[in-house]
């Protein structure tokens, strides 16, 4: 899941607050630092003031105090305001005040409507304007990368299609698309200065395997996924999108058709089964670092191995603590007359934890006929060998299924040494060479 220091769903709130008053005018990014300040400073009940009666129904102040409370659970108390920067969408301004806490940096995004009002609202990792350096096995002169759009004319996602050059065999490139895990992902699946989407879809090219990858939609579309929106799941969210890349892929010249994998990485992995279910065509999938556990369950498990890194807990942390124990208690007692509510829970509506409700990815892959790659990174503790052990026991004495696991690699398959922990994400690095040479020679011997 993909996502940073933790597992963090898309929280697309709609919180109305200073009007933005001129295209040019500095009101979006002082409301901005003044609303994190609001919730550094504890003041849940100031910063909903200017809620409208929707949210102040889906948002109160607890609600929000909770939703604070778990990002600081999962990456230390707040220390300090950093640089604030600005971006234009279409009609919407956003608004990225970078953070800066006790175990890692973050962005809290904040997007604001024509109308002033803010109507998304993340905490992403930071993003510091560094120039990517390609992995030694990139060959830049090797390939070409054009941009393409991925889904329906009226939203669609920006991709791009990394093809190698020459040497396509009959029928064309295999060819791969990369599927994100959960929060509002880029093409490249940035994590701080890590791109490791990047790295696969140059290096993979680099051997004779075109990539596409794309922006995904709560990135693109925060909008399609507020409290107005209801109750979306997993299928808008990632889904969907996945089965039109590949189609996309199918039909493009110079891809074979036969020869269009899927690799969903963390939450796109734990999607494999679904996506397979809605795409007959495709030739085959992978995972990485897949969770094969309740994700529920899997994000208490995370909130409290990052929480005990640095020794005994403060108060402070055993209070973030017990709040994310709460949310996650409500999401397990929902039920059906639920599924309408658009209260948010670890980041997501009722209707995204009911229809993950009883979802077994790993015994869901038993109905996949077509080959599977399974691959983990043992120093991962957001998806740990736990969730690599579910998967090989489901799927054990499966001839067109192949597993491998990485002793030295994380949760981004980039390689350290010791017990994993966020601030390794803070540092760059890129996917290892060797699992770029399995995906290659997997994929093209399928």
């Amino acid at each position: 899941m993909n996502r940073w220091a933790v597992l963090l769903l898309a929280l697309a709130l709609a919180l109305p607050l200073m009007p933005a008053r001129g295209e040019e005018g500095e009101e979006p990014l002082a409301a901005a630092r003044a609303f994190v300040q609001q919730l550094a400073e504890g003041k849940f009940a100031e910063a909903t003031e200017g809620f409208d009666a929707t949210m102040k129904s889906v948002m109160p102040a607890a609600a929000l105090e909770g939703a604070w409370k778990g990002v600081t659970a999962k990456v230390g108390a707040f220390q300090a305001q950093e640089a604030v920067r600005e971006q234009k969408l279409g009609e919407y301004r956003i608004v990225f005040v970078t953070c800066r806490f006790e175990r890692t940096v973050l962005d809290t995004k904040v997007v604001f409507n024509p109308q002033g009002e803010i109507g998304g609202l993340w905490f992403v990792p930071s993003q510091p304007a560094v120039e990517y350096q390609p992995p030694d096995y990139a060959r830049p002169d090797s390939f070409e990368e054009r941009q393409v759009q991925v889904g329906p004319a009226e939203s669609p996602l920006p991709g791009a299609l990394t093809v190698p050059k020459a040497g396509a065999p009959e029928g064309g490139f295999p060819a791969v698309v990369l599927v994100h895990g959960s929060g509002p992902n880029d093409r490249d699946e940035t994590i701080g200065p890590n791109k490791p989407f990047k790295d696969l879809a140059w290096g993979l090219a680099s051997a004779g395997v075109a990539v596409l990858r794309y922006d995904k939609r709560t990135m693109v579309h925060p909008d399609e996924f507020g409290p107005a929106e209801g109750g979306f799941t997993v299928k808008e969210e990632t889904v969907d999108d996945a089965l039109a890349a590949a189609a996309l892929l199918r039909a493009m010249d110079g891809i074979d058709p036969g020869k269009v994998f899927v690799l969903g990485h963390s939450l796109g992995g734990m999607l494999i089964p679904r996506i397979a279910e809605g795409g007959p065509d495709i030739a085959g999938f992978i995972v990485l670092a897949g969770t094969a556990r309740p994700l529920e369950d899997v994000v208490l498990e995370q909130v409290a191995y990052v929480s005990a890194l640095s020794g005994e807990l403060t108060e402070r942390e055993k209070e973030d603590l017990e709040s994310i124990r709460q949310q996650v208690e409500k999401v397990r007692a929902l039920g059906p007359a639920d599924a309408g509510s658009p209260e948010r829970l670890l980041g997501a509506p009722p209707a995204y934890w009911l229809d993950l409700r009883g979802y077994d990815p790993a015994e869901a892959a038993k109905g996949i006929d077509r080959p599977i790659l399974i691959l983990q990174g043992r120093r991962d503790y957001q998806v740990t060998m736990a969730d690599f052990r579910r998967w090989r026991d489901a799927l054990a004495g499966r001839a067109n299924v192949d597993l491998k696991v990485y002793p030295a690699l994380n949760h981004l398959f980039i390689a350290g040494e010791g017990k994993s922990m966020p601030a390794e994400y803070e540092r760059a690095g890129h996917v290892a060479r060797q699992v770029v040479d399995d995906l290659a020679g997997w994929i093209k011997t399928r």
